[in-house]
């Protein structure tokens, strides 16, 4: 009989088989994977040969149905046609050509014959990697069928496919397929039936025909070859309908037994689950894992660590009450091979989920995720599509892997330049510290961060600054009888031991000019104490001077000059900047290093008044003759005289220990108050 859902051919649209769609991309190109892995694009190709096969491939069917058909429909080869007719042309619609012989030739078997060519198309070009693709969609026909409607939505998205063209999985043994072209319809319905062969073993009977109300779709309804009359049922159990009496609205109970659904019901719709006791025993298993363990299980209650590896969170002890602390954070569980098991399919593969405490049973669940990148990791495992439940997410993770693939490409060579970028920062910042040490060696620390940022730095006025001045005695007959290269070296031992102290005491070294060394404290970080801490350094100095001689032998002498008061600091100079003090107490703090003496350390009355100010600090001060006092020093009244320093006990401390203890002791106290 004619077939009830063609069209004539001259009320059809010719088009090409193989529609164009930008950015679409059915070739396969040069991607960073091996060859026989399994892509998203070998499942585009394998979904394409159903719904838009190209002109090859129809090219390769015709030829296969003319060679077995001929003696059906001699006029059958009219239908063949030269491949350099349609390679030409890029866009030529062979099978509206097909089409369209066909009715001219035999119209009432044309629908007979399409779908003969629709199982050839499936015969002759779905081998190699393109019936690997249609093998992952699902262990039985209607988990074929389920992934198929699944797949074909999520490839369309991607591409941004605008078209009507689609497939619903509708029941048990129906599906509905939606297409602008009867043709396709016919060629379908054949390539179902190839397909349920070779990947099932099954022969069925496939009845097509249109949905009521919209010419575009058309129902497939399967049932089994030796049972006309029974519908096809794929492998699961006759879903009988009863009538569920209407029920009054309660509130939710807390009670296990009130749950309105078995045990069964949510393995099935959560096949990525398992249960454990307080024990961590297994007690009930989701059908995805019930897949894989089943024919090694004896039987439940063997320990969950034997099966499976709590990779995250990091350092879980396997205890209750352990995991249910932890049960706000993800897991990551590897499976494990069991127990006397070599070949395990699914060893490795990790499942990522959340663990929830289930306080009516006092037991622990587990639900989560198969944790796959695409869809060679998923049959690597032994795994389909169809063992993703449609709920899950995953499912679409899984077929946009290729795509996500890229984006980590991307993602890594952007990494890459990121992390060079960082490199090229983390040397210059290198540098920059190297350039802004130097200037810390040079000027204080706010001075030279300032000079960093080509900030102006104007002059500024420090009251009670505490100043040091010392020189080394006879240094002019000193140089007198050494070389120059001596002097330097003398100096640079003496100086070293200094700058230590300066570190050590947090003083700012001002200047060293020949034999003269100068530092102040009270300028960057100004303190009570400083004229304490460079009270101690010159302690130190003079203790230092001991360790130290000349080119001769003679021990190196320094008379030290003490003084406290205000000054003006400021950066002078834009070629070799220094930072100088200016003043009367400058000037007044040198004279009191000129009216001291070998080894000795003079006190300003200003520097002493500081120093016995506070309480716990003893400082050894013997004064000296009036007339030792600076004529440049204010002493309107006459009273005021020099002191020397002589040394410092701690209170605390024992005072025959060395000085160097009783300097260190107090230096902690005061860095223990604040440093106030």
């Amino acid at each position: 009989m004619a077939c009830p859902f063609f069209r004539r051919a001259d009320s059809l649209t010719r088009q090409p088989s193989v529609i164009a769609e930008p950015g679409a991309h059915w070739a396969l190109e040069d991607e960073d994977v091996s060859d026989d892995a399994l892509t998203l694009t070998h499942l585009q190709m394998a979904i394409q040969l159903l719904t838009a096969p190209s002109n090859e491939d129809l090219n390769t069917a015709v030829t296969s149905l003319i060679a077995k058909y001929r003696q059906n429909w001699p006029n059958i080869h009219k239908l063949k046609l030269d491949p350099q007719t349609f390679k030409s042309c890029a866009n030529y619609d062979y099978l509206a050509d097909i089409q369209e012989l066909l009715l001219k030739m035999d119209e009432a078997s044309a629908s007979e014959i399409l779908v003969l060519l629709g199982e050839e198309l499936i015969t002759c070009c779905c081998t190699g990697i393109i019936e690997r693709a249609f093998r992952c969609l699902g262990t039985d026909l209607q988990e074929f069928l389920g992934s198929l409607d699944g797949v074909y939505d999520v490839l369309k998205l991607q591409e941004e496919d605008v078209t009507d063209t689609g497939f619903v999985c509708a029941g048990e043994g129906e599906l509905i397929f939606t297409s602008e072209r009867p043709v396709i319809a016919w060629l379908l319905l054949g390539s179902l039936k190839a397909l349920t062969r070779m990947l099932y073993k099954v022969d069925v009977n496939i009845k097509i025909e249109p949905v009521e109300g919209d010419a575009r779709r058309y129902r497939y309804l399967f049932s089994l070859v030796k049972d006309n009359a029974q519908t096809m049922l794929m492998g699961r159990p006759t879903l009988v309908s009863k009538t569920i009496p209407e029920t009054v609205q309660r509130s939710n109970s807390s009670n296990a037994s009130d749950l309105q659904m078995n045990s069964s019901s949510f393995c099935k719709m959560f096949p990525w689950h398992f249960i454990m006791n307080e024990q961590l025993e297994l007690v009930q298993l989701g059908r995805g894992f019930s897949k894989l363990y089943k024919p090694y299980l004896a039987d439940f209650g063997c320990q969950a660590s034997t099966y499976f590896d709590f990779k995250r969170p990091k350092g879980l002890t396997m205890k209750f009450r352990d995991i249910v602390r932890r049960t706000y954070t993800p897991f990551l569980i590897g499976l494990n091979s069991p127990p006397g098991v070599s070949d395990f399919p699914a060893i490795g593969l990790e499942i990522k989920g959340q663990m929830v405490h289930c306080p009516e049973s006092n037991s622990l669940l587990f639900i989560g995720s198969p944790f796959l990148d695409g869809l060679d990791g998923l049959t690597c495992n032994g795994l389909f599509i169809s063992d993703i439940p449609l709920h899950d997410a995953t499912r679409e993770v899984i077929l946009v892997g290729e795509q996500a693939r890229a984006q980590d490409g991307l993602r890594r060579r952007m990494d890459k330049l990121k992390s060079s970028i960082e490199e090229a920062n983390s040397a210059v910042t290198k540098e920059r510290k190297k350039n802004v040490s130097l200037l810390h060696l040079i000027f204080p620390a706010e001075i030279a961060e300032k000079l960093w940022l080509g900030s102006s730095i104007d002059a500024k006025t420090y009251p009670d600054v505490t100043i040091l001045f010392s020189d080394i005695v006879g240094f002019t007959s000193i140089c007198s009888r050494a070389t120059p290269f001596m002097v330097i070296s003398m100096l640079e031992g003496l100086y070293k031991d200094f700058d230590e102290f300066c570190d050590f005491f947090d003083v700012y070294k001002v200047e060293t000019i020949g034999d003269a060394y100068c530092v102040a404290s009270g300028l960057h970080r100004a303190s009570i104490y400083d004229a304490h801490k460079v009270a101690w350094m010159a302690l130190k100095m003079i203790d230092a001077c001991s360790k130290h001689i000349t080119h001769d032998g003679e021990q190196i002498k320094m008379r030290i000059g003490l003084h406290t008061g205000t000054v003006l600091a400021g950066v002078v100079g834009r070629k070799m900047p220094r930072y100088c003090l200016f003043g009367h107490s400058v000037t007044i703090a040198n004279k009191f290093e000129s009216g001291s003496e070998a080894l000795k350390i003079n006190v300003s009355p200003t520097t002493k008044e500081w120093l016995t100010k506070h309480e716990g600090f003893d400082f050894d001060l013997q004064p000296r003759d009036p007339a030792f006092l600076p004529k440049e020093f204010p002493n309107p009244e006459g009273s005021e005289t020099c002191y020397f320093l002589e040394g410092y006990r701690n209170p605390a401390l024992d005072s025959q220990l060395p000085l160097v203890e009783h300097i260190n002791a107090a230096m902690k106290d005061i860095s223990e108050g604040g440093d106030a």
